[in-house]
């Protein structure tokens, strides 16, 4: 009987590595993840960047990933921002970030940037699939009936009223800011780039055009976006997220980057993209 027995392939399984724990990164800046528009991703998990603070402290990375009003326009989602950074700062001595901010949470940094009082607190700003140039998906929103964007708007206003109620929402208001003619002609005129922090961008493109897969949920934005601006991950053009120093094009889905609705096999490749982002932090003395 033992002599069947494959002793080298039983215990492969329990063999152990010198340094089994996750990879430590040492940054000079604890991180501060600002998340985007929505609030779904808030009934499942404590805030919308959670799982990614957690998965940045695992390798010794101190990261924060605090809620604001969910459906607001820029200004006041960057006062928000402003506000819970001053206190975090105070909170624990900090007198510095690398703010991290996901889809439309980059334009409320740089709006708080360049409007608000934010610039002491800014070590390094970086965005991953922000609508620098707007997104096509915005103006398909708005080309819905009156009535139809009404209610969903309603929807939408009292979900974000109970989910976040320190903040009234404003749906179809924040909807508007995020059009292309309203970002290229407006708030990217208005909103300068301040030459004292460095502004890095990371772009993503799955599902049409690309050999990466995109989620059924969706697959019908990521085709309206393809058809209107080019490769997308589902809710932002590859090209519309290029800003500042623009580092590479992942291959994630937007969800994916928040770690929504990620499929087991694709947990690797999340992982991987959030330790680039670190990793680049650290290369670049952050």
């Amino acid at each position: 009987m033992l002599d069947k027995f494959n002793s080298d392939k039983w215990f492969k399984k329990f063999k152990l590595e010198a340094f089994p724990e996750p990879e430590y990164i040492r940054l000079k800046h604890p991180v501060l993840l600002c998340h985007g528009y929505g609030a779904f991703a808030s009934l499942v998990k404590p805030s919308p960047l959670n799982d990614i603070a957690l998965f940045m402290r695992s390798h010794g990375v101190l990261a924060f990933a605090p809620n604001i009003v969910p459906y607001a326009t820029i200004e006041i989602r960057s006062e928000e921002w402003q506000t819970l950074i001053q206190q975090l700062s105070e909170r624990y001595d900090i007198p510095k970030f690398n703010v991290i901010a996901h889809s439309m949470g980059g334009l409320d940094i740089r709006y708080a940037l360049s409007k608000l009082d934010l610039e002491p607190y800014v070590a390094s700003f970086t965005t991953i699939a922000t609508p620098h140039h707007g997104t096509s998906l915005a103006e398909l929103v708005l080309r819905a009936p009156d009535s139809i964007q009404g209610k969903l708007g309603d929807f939408f206003d009292w979900m974000g009223d109970r989910v976040y109620p320190k903040t009234k929402s404003d749906a179809i208001g924040s909807v508007k800011q995020l059009t292309r003619s309203y970002v290229q002609e407006r708030f990217n005129n208005e909103v300068q780039d301040l030459n004292t922090i460095p502004y890095y961008s990371f772009s993503a493109a799955v599902g049409k055009g690309t050999s990466f897969p995109v989620e059924t949920v969706i697959r019908f934005q990521n085709n309206h976006i393809f058809e209107q601006e080019g490769i997308n991950d589902g809710l932002v053009s590859a090209k519309s997220a290029q800003w500042g120093e623009h580092i590479e094009t992942t291959h994630l889905s937007h969800l994916e980057q928040m770690s929504l609705r990620t499929d087991k096999d694709r947990v690797p490749a999340v992982k991987s993209f959030w330790l680039e982002v670190l990793k680049t932090l650290k290369k670049r003395g952050f």
